[in-house]
């Protein structure tokens, strides 16, 4: 039986502008009409109406690890802590670690949307091990190597579908591994890497059209040697996702981010864990510390992001001072757009899932919906 129900919102982000004063139509969990009307009291109101926002980096939930334990309870746990933050859509992330680990991630992913396919985790992404030693920040050295052809294909194979997302080192691999992994669908992000700016725009060039989170862990810019930063900012193309903590990257450098990546500049957590309820981690060699809200590990490098992907949509508005529209638009369409699922999520339109997030005026407060 078909089901059709209505909410108020005061302002609606629909991913390509602001409306105000507007009824949204569901029928069915999709999005059928929107249109503008006074309020009366009879139906839901919420301030503030977003696209679900959409995470495409993060490490873990409030209890677990996707790369130390990547297993089904382990995804629930990132949707659930997710959720509980305003962070409708995830990609959870699995780093650099041996291969049998990132098949078994790849399964989970597979077997979770499965059992769970309105949960909100979209698929995965898989950052490194193809990637530079000297950029390794956090990342585990001996689990870090140049991709054979064999193990690239052997990944392609395990991710059909469910991979969505690759972090490498452009210049550790060939322009044909690069090609390999497009056309298999999977969408290419250089990060990890100590790539020259020419090696950069050459993989630009390659279809690359993503980094994975601008300043950290690539080459700087230097006024001789601009580096993979300097790449990223003279490709207005490409996109740039920030992790704005103030930590990762000063808020000064990334206002000079958003001027001029405008609107290329993505917003991501990496978050290692959420809601900072876990103060110590280990893995293997991998250790990391809850210090003054920020995870290092015990050589003092920053072992991941501890905000939601809503407080980063709180520090684009009051620190970086970025127009609330483009902000939810960071968080919601436009990563979105990057990975070529726009046509499936990131508005607020016609046809669109009835997946939101709504949030407050100072931006404190965040609360998935789906309709």
């Amino acid at each position: 039986m078909s089901v059709t129900r209505q909410i108020f919102a005061e302002n609606v982000y629909t991913g390509t502008g602001h409306l105000t004063n507007q009824v949204v139509t569901i029928q069915d969990h999709k999005i059928s009409a929107l249109a503008p009307a006074e309020y009366t009291g009879d139906l839901p109101f919420y301030s503030h109406l977003a696209p679900g926002l959409f995470d495409i980096h993060i490490n873990g939930g409030e209890r677990f690890h996707f790369t130390q334990k990547p297993d089904e309870e382990t995804l629930a746990d990132i949707a659930l802590a997710s959720e509980s933050t305003g962070t409708a859509c995830t990609l959870p992330t699995l780093i650099t670690s041996g291969t049998d680990n990132i098949l078994k991630g790849l399964e989970a992913v597979r077997s979770y949307q499965q059992k769970k396919p309105f949960s909100g985790i979209i698929g995965m992404h898989l950052e490194g091990p193809f990637i530079n030693i000297k950029k390794r920040g956090a990342h585990l050295p001996q689990y870090i190597r140049r991709p054979e052809d064999t193990e690239l294909k052997e990944i392609i194979a395990a991710g059909k579908g469910v991979l969505k997302l690759i972090t490498v080192a452009p210049e550790q691999l060939s322009g044909a591994q690069i090609a390999l992994l497009q056309e298999a669908g999977i969408i290419v992000s250089a990060g990890h890497s100590d790539a020259s700016y020419q090696q950069a725009a050459k993989a630009f060039g390659q279809g690359i059209g993503i980094v994975t989170h601008l300043y950290n862990a690539m080459s700087s810019f230097q006024h001789r040697a601009p580096g993979l930063v300097g790449a990223t900012f003279d490709h207005p193309e490409i996109y740039a996702p920030i992790i704005l903590d103030g930590v990762h990257c000063d808020y000064a450098a990334a206002r000079v981010a958003y001027q001029l990546k405008k609107d290329r500049m993505i917003l991501i957590s990496d978050a290692l864990f959420l809601n900072q309820k876990v103060k110590s981690f280990q893995w293997g060699e991998f250790d990391a510390q809850l210090i003054e809200g920020q995870y290092r590990n015990k050589e003092g490098n920053l072992a991941g992001g501890a905000i939601s992907l809503g407080q980063a949509v709180h520090n684009a508005v009051y620190e970086v001072g970025i127009p609330l529209r483009e902000a939810v638009e960071m968080a919601s369409t436009r990563p979105a757009k990057a990975l070529g699922m726009d046509h499936e999520m990131g508005k607020i339109a016609t046809g669109y899932p009835s997946i939101f997030t709504s949030f407050n005026d100072s931006l404190t407060q965040f609360e998935v919906l789906r309709l």
